[in-house]
């Protein structure tokens, strides 16, 4: 049997929605859901613009990454460049370009696209499309200026292992990681 024609009976159908918090970031929605089984739940949820992620794969197989504290869990983080999409609808490979610049001064000559993730099912819509970026050129890293980052140069078989061993724990980081090194151009270096 086919799961798919059961999926009728897993679908919520919305009732009514609003606007709980409307902040720089993030904008967080509770809406009332009417189950499958004809009853009401309530659903809290944040409404995200998106965004775009880079893994940069040098010719030597080294991947550019950026470090940065991350205030929600109280570390440093060994991520890929990322960064949200500036408005509704901006081309996803727009901000990928421009977040590799930023962040870590680099330019690329092709980007290939990964895959798109979503993040946090259970309480977010966010989705985050990662690249892959070669053909790299060095420049100079014009962070925001609430930004802190430094930039690292991590081989692709020893971030295999980071991702591994609780090194690296940024969910994008590691899903581009692992896409790259099942790449046409990243498995000459795994």
């Amino acid at each position: 049997m086919n799961a798919q024609q059961n999926d009728k009976n897993l679908i919520e159908t919305l009732q009514t929605s609003e606007d709980i918090f409307q902040g720089t970031l993030l904008h967080v929605k509770r809406d009332l859901v009417l189950l499958p089984n004809g009853k009401t739940s309530t659903r809290e949820w944040i409404c995200h613009p998106g965004a775009s992620a880079v893994v940069p794969l040098l010719p030597n197989g080294d991947i550019i990454f950026v470090r940065q504290y991350r205030h929600p869990i109280g570390k440093i983080t060994l991520e890929i460049p990322a960064g949200k999409l500036d408005a509704a609808g901006e081309d996803p490979l727009l901000c990928a370009k421009r977040e590799l610049s930023e962040e870590t001064g680099y330019t690329a000559e092709t980007f290939l696209p990964l895959t798109t993730i979503a993040t946090t099912v259970g309480f977010s819509n966010e989705r985050i499309h990662i690249y892959l970026a070669q053909g790299l050129t060095a420049g100079t890293q014009h962070t925001d200026e609430d930004e802190f980052i430094n930039v690292v140069k991590v081989p692709l078989p020893e971030a295999l292992k980071m991702t591994r061993d609780g090194r690296i724990v940024d969910a994008k980081s590691i899903v581009g990681i692992l896409m790259t090194a099942n790449s046409e151009a990243g498995s000459a270096y795994v």
